[in-house]
């Protein structure tokens, strides 16, 4: 768990220096720094949609985690989950801000596929490199985020404690499932759902893509299936 622990504090130190420097801006520069921001999203979400080699494996991905997302209804339960820590810290009535930054940046820090392998690493090898590499990238991005989306970002190392610890204690379970090619499918199916992020961040469509973070693990079944028969 120790990588996990790293990674939290990575995100909760970057997130507070990120509203430190955030009050300095004014709002127009925040405005173009979010478009930057979202633009790179998007290179970041095709640059792993296009890695992967099944694409038909990647749309039954997406249609049937959509379905158990929509069943569970994941995306109103974050978003409930951050207006609930934002009512007992203050009551300004700026709960919708902070929602949006707490389940964007809850949905970038948890579909990347160093979240699930840096995991079981860690789980399994007592290994951490890989999410001591991820805490770095989180904890910049953190800043970023947090300089204009606000402290609903601070917040979002909760779900990514408890989905990356989750995995860690799990890993001896999942690791024997875990191909180069199924973490390469779950990879594209992240990138797909980042494009989504994307999208929503930019206000060209809400794209409710926690009801759609089931879809990564559909190839881990689909691994299951093909490896029974």
């Amino acid at each position: 768990m120790l990588g996990t622990i790293v990674n939290v504090a990575a995100i909760v130190a970057g997130g507070l220096a990120g509203i430190w420097i955030g009050g300095s801006f004014k709002e127009r520069y925040k405005n173009t720094i979010m478009q930057g921001i979202s633009l790179s999203v998007v290179v970041i979400g095709l640059s792993m949609a296009l890695k992967g080699e099944n694409t038909l494996l990647t749309i039954l991905s997406l249609v049937i985690g959509g379905l158990i997302g929509e069943m569970v209804n994941i995306e109103a339960k974050l978003d409930g989950f951050g207006q609930w820590i934002q009512e007992r810290l203050q009551k300004n009535g700026k709960v919708s801000n902070f929602s949006k930054g707490f389940v964007i940046a809850s949905l970038v820090y948890c579909v990347g596929s160093m979240s699930i392998v840096g995991a079981i690493q860690d789980g399994i090898l007592h290994d951490p490199s890989t999410l001591y590499a991820k805490a770095v990238l989180d904890g910049i991005s953190a800043i970023v985020f947090a300089s204009t989306m606000g402290m609903g970002v601070i917040f979002s190392f909760i779900p990514v404690f408890v989905y990356q610890g989750s995995i860690t204690l799990l890993a001896s379970y999942i690791q024997p499932v875990l191909t180069d090619a199924i973490v390469t499918e779950m990879t594209a199916v992240g990138g797909v759902l980042i494009l989504g992020i994307a999208l929503t961040m930019l206000d060209i469509k809400k794209i409710k893509v926690g009801n759609l973070l089931p879809s990564i693990f559909i190839p881990i079944i689909y691994g299951l299936i093909v490896n029974f028969l």
